[in-house]
């Protein structure tokens, strides 16, 4: 295999990992570019051009994984199904809460009422009126 084979070898590679999300020198979900495979193939920015027939083949690739990866309508359509299922699972983390709330106070209330008719006393309120401070 020729030197620019293995060198265009090194290129496809990366732009494999980016593809499938594991890259490995550039940030994973970084945007499939020309310049993205080549720092992912340890190489500088900008080292893959246009002007060089021999990365013709390889900016085609690098262009349809691009395409192929930027479906803005679909990632647009994911994000509001898991922010729905998100809100609506606060939702009800929300209303159990309030239910467990409600059943508490309940119980204090009945167990409050069991002691006064133990004690003779009046039913203590569960909320106490506030009191204004004296200054």
């Amino acid at each position: 295999m020729s030197e620019s084979g293995r060198n265009l070898d090194v290129y496809y590679m990366a732009l494999e990992r980016i593809v499938e999300g594991r890259p490995q020198i550039v940030p994973v979900g970084t945007k499939i570019s020309n310049d993205a495979v080549s720092v992912e193939a340890g190489r500088g920015k900008g080292s893959i051009k246009r002007s060089r027939a021999i990365f013709t083949a390889l900016i085609r690739d690098i262009e349809q994984a691009a395409s192929a990866a930027k479906n803005p309508v679909g990632d647009q359509k994911v994000k509001l199904r898991r922010s729905r299922q998100t809100a609506t699972e606060y939702r009800q983390a929300y209303e159990a809460a309030l239910a467990r709330e409600l059943c508490l106070l309940n119980e204090l209330f009945e167990t409050k009422k069991k002691l006064a008719a133990l004690t003779g006393e009046r039913i203590i309120p569960l909320r106490t009126p506030p009191t204004e401070s004296s200054d």
